[in-house]
């Protein structure tokens, strides 16, 4: 069976993706990789590279999208098949970095749990909103995280280069996977990115948002499922 490693996005934790740990377990074992280490996108690559198995599947959301990019650029031969959920190969533009910039302001001042309460709901589909447990759960992630956390985490994001002219390098069987009211990488970014892979497969997962793995785990988990049995 395939070991698969899961790389979770910003201020997020292992808690991002327990409906996921438990739908994969049958096809290998299951491990969420730290993200707590390295100021930049490569260094945390290099960092869940260190502690990976020899040979792995790997899944990535957001941020850990970002990381999963920089993986298959340093270590092509150590990874069996990749699932991309919610990310965007392009860099920030200098408005995203503005805006990350105020965030790490924000906490910098004191002000995690208040910027993860205002962020989150407008990551989500707007039929979710208002879910109270999803929000509790970003905040509970992000305080484990923590302050200095969340900060390396943007830094290192703004820092990211542009991983579009490498996707054609990838030649593993891929999986692209996107709410359909993703906010922050909304699908034209997860076709993008499989167009540019060869043979990958796309799915859009119906009223969602940018937090796929929480908000749709049922049809987020069929999609991963059938990816891990190909």
């Amino acid at each position: 069976m395939t070991p698969t490693v899961l790389i979770p996005g910003l201020a997020c934790t292992a808690e991002m993706f327990t409906a996921q740990t438990v739908a994969l377990w049958p096809h290998g074992p299951v491990t969420v990789a730290s993200t707590l280490e390295g100021e930049t996108i490569a260094a945390m690559a290099a960092a869940i590279l260190r502690d990976a198995p020899p040979r792995f599947a790997l899944g990535g959301i957001s941020m850990g999208g970002y990381i999963a990019m920089e993986i298959l650029r340093q270590a092509p031969e150590r990874v069996m098949k990749l699932a991309l959920l919610n990310t965007s190969a392009r860099a920030d533009t200098p408005e995203q970095i503005e805006a990350r910039r105020l965030l790490i302001e924000r906490v910098r001042n004191g002000e995690l749990e208040a910027v993860l309460a205002q962020v989150t709901p407008n990551l989500l589909h707007p039929a979710h909103r208002d879910r109270q447990d999803l929000i509790d759960i970003q905040i509970r992630m992000g305080r484990d995280v923590g302050s200095d956390g969340f900060i390396r985490q943007e830094a290192a994001i703004t820092k990211r280069i542009d991983s579009r002219p490498h996707l054609a390098a990838i030649r593993v069987p891929t999986l692209v996977l996107v709410g359909d009211r993703d906010p922050l990488t909304p699908p034209d970014r997860a076709r993008e990115i499989a167009d540019a892979i060869p043979d990958a497969s796309l799915a859009i997962i119906p009223d969602c948002g940018h937090a796929s793995t929480l908000e749709q785990p049922k049809a987020v988990n069929a999609a991963l499922a059938e990816w891990a049995s190909a």
